[in-house]
């Protein structure tokens, strides 16, 4: 198929085809079967500005994907197919399209890319329930807080005990002074 010549109106589509598999962060395949208009725009919007939602022909989606480097997606290029390229926060991505796809269950994803690798439907599912990559990196941050506390509190101690002890063997000096006095 990587062989056949092709026409200068779909080499140019094939191109930037295959420009938006290499620059995006992942790649959704879904079939949007029986989905309206308004439906796909309302989709789209859904899914955010670093995100575009391309239906394409599969024979050229095939080729762009082979010429990106990309393996093992061949077998999803079957009935209507409709491409997400991902540029920006995958996870919140994946989100938009398990949630479109609840309220619409026309739409369908049949699996993707994600880092140079063929991934599932199911694999796409379980990215959708990761948390946001803000909240991941909030909970890092208090772990690493708390350690630092942590240990800051361990070196103190010493410290905190060498005082106390000067403090009570001072009082201690003074008692025996006013006893002996």
């Amino acid at each position: 198929m990587a062989d056949k010549p092709i026409r200068a109106d779909k080499a140019t589509a094939v191109a930037e085809l295959t420009e938006s598999f290499r620059n995006a962060g992942a790649t959704v395949l879904t079939e949007y079967r029986g989905l309206t208009v308004s439906q796909l725009t309302q989709l789209r919007r859904s899914l955010g500005k670093e995100t575009s939602y391309t239906v394409a022909k599969n024979t050229l989606a095939k080729r762009a994907a082979a010429d990106a480097g990309i393996s093992g997606l061949d077998e999803l290029f079957t009935g209507p197919t409709a491409l997400t390229f991902v540029s920006g926060d995958v996870v919140e991505a994946a989100k938009g399209l398990r949630d479109f796809a609840k309220a619409n269950p026309k739409l369908v994803i049949k699996g993707g890319v994600f880092e140079g690798k063929a991934i599932s439907a199911a694999e796409v599912t379980k990215l959708a329930d990761l948390e946001s990559r803000e909240v991941l990196l909030a909970k890092l941050a208090g772990a690493m807080k708390g350690n630092l506390s942590k240990a800051a509190a361990l070196f103190q101690a010493p410290l905190a005990k060498t005082a106390r002890l000067a403090a009570a063997l001072q009082d201690k000096r003074e008692k025996e002074g006013a006893e002996a006095a």
